[in-house]
C-alpha cells in the first residue's frame, strides 16, 4: 500500500501531531491483549511535549498574556524546554530555561541550539531528587517577576491540556473499535488527563492507568524518592492530575523500564526513552490481565536519540 504524503505546510509548527500508532509484536507474550503504541517521536523535536508547548504559547497569545518582544520562562528537564525552544524560535520569542545537569546532555544542547538561555541547577549525583524540580521552579517564578517575562508554568497551566487532547482525538480515529485500557507515566499529568477527557467524552469505557517510578511512589504510596527516569516523578502531585479521570495508579521498576527500552530497539525497531519503556512494561501487565481480544494503548513519549550519551543503551 502506498501512503499519500502530507501536503506542504507553512512552518514547522504545522508538523506537530497526527503521529502514527504501531502494534507491538515480539515483546508481547502469548495470550495477551493487543498492545498499540503511539509514536510521539514523529513530532519535530521527537517528543509529545511539542503539542503542549504549542498550545501554551498560542493560548497565551490569544488572551493577550504573551506579546511580541516578551521573554518566555519555564522550568523543565529538557523535553518541554526543547519543545518551547522550537516554538519560541518559530514565533520570535526569547526563551529562558531553568533546568539541571540531572537531565540529558542532548536535551540541553537542543534547547541552546534553538536559541534558549539556560540556568543550570546542580543535581545530587545526577538524580532527580524530590526537591530538584521545585528548586528549578522557584528560579523560574523569580525570573517572571519582570513585567516583560511570561511563565508558561507547565505543571499548572491548563493550556497544556488543549494540546494533549489531540492525542485522544487521534486515537479515537486510529482505533475506532475501542480501547480497553490506556496507560501513561505522570510528569505534569497533562497527557494522560487530556487523553482521558477525550475518551470519556466519546463514550469509550477505557480503563485509565497512571504510572510512576517504583523508587518514587508518591501517587501510589505517598512516598518521595530519587530516580533517573527523566520527565516523570517530579517530587509533588502535579496540578493537572484529577482522580476522577483515572482508575488506577501503578509504580513500575525503573530497571524493568530500561531493559524494555533495549528490547524495543532490538525486537521492535523502536528507539525510545526510559519513560516510554516504563509505559510499555505497564501496558504488558495490563495486556496479560485483560487477555486476548482486548486492546491496550500507551504512548512512546519521545525518541531514544535523546539518551545516547547516557547509560540507557550503554549495555546494548
Amino acid at each position: 500500500m502506498t501512503l499519500q504524503p502530507p501536503a506542504p505546510v507553512d512552518c514547522a509548527l504545522e508538523t506537530i501531531g497526527n503521529t502514527p500508532v504501531v502494534r507491538l509484536r515480539r515483546v508481547v507474550p502469548d495470550g495477551c491483549a493487543d498492545i498499540f503504541v503511539k509514536l510521539e517521536s514523529f513530532n519535530p523535536t521527537g517528543c509529545y511535549k511539542d503539542r503542549m508547548a504549542k498550545s501554551m504559547i498560542e493560548e497565551a497569545e490569544k488572551r493577550g498574556d504573551l506579546k511580541p518582544g516578551m521573554t518566555v520562562v519555564e522550568a523543565t528537564g529538557g523535553s518541554t524546554g526543547s519543545s518551547l525552544s522550537l516554538v519560541c524560535a518559530v514565533k520570535g520569542y526569547t526563551f529562558l530555561v531553568a533546568t539541571s545537569d540531572a537531565f540529558s546532555f542532548e536535551k540541553r544542547r537542543t534547547m541552546t541550539t534553538f536559541g534558549a538561555t539556560l540556568h543550570i541547577t546542580p543535581s545530587e549525583g545526577g538524580k532527580v531528587t524530590p526537591d530538584l524540580i521545585p528548586t528549578m521552579m522557584k528560579y523560574a517564578e523569580a525570573a517572571t517577576q519582570e513585567e516583560s517575562h511570561y511563565f508558561t508554568n507547565q505543571f499548572y497551566n491548563g493550556d497544556s491540556i488543549v494540546g494533549y487532547e489531540d492525542i485522544g482525538h487521534e486515537l479515537v480515529k486510529q482505533l475506532p473499535d475501542g480501547i480497553d485500557a490506556f496507560c501513561g507515566s505522570i510528569g505534569t499529568g497533562g497527557m494522560v488527563m487530556g487523553v482521558s477527557r477525550v475518551l470519556k467524552s466519546k463514550g469509550f469505557k477505557t480503563r485509565i492507568v497512571v504510572l510512576e517510578p517504583a523508587s518514587a511512589p508518591l501517587i501510589t504510596q505517598g512516598v518521595k524518592g530519587p530516580h533517573s527516569v527523566e520527565g516523570i516523578g517530579i517530587g509533588f502531585i502535579p496540578g493537572h492530575l484529577e482522580q476522577h479521570l483515572y482508575d488506577e495508579a501503578r509504580a513500575i521498576e525503573e530497571g524493568e523500564a530500561r531493559v524494555m527500552c533495549r528490547r524495543l530497539a532490538r525486537e521492535e525497531g523502536l528507539l525510545v526513552g526510559t519513560s516510554s519503556g516504563l509505559n510499555v512494561v505497564a501496558a504488558i501487565q495490563l495486556a496479560k490481565e485483560l487477555g486476548p481480544g482486548k486492546t491496550v494503548v500507551t504512548v512512546a513519549s519521545d525518541t531514544g536519540l535523546k539518551y545516547l550519551n547516557g547509560t540507557l543503551f550503554a549495555d546494548s
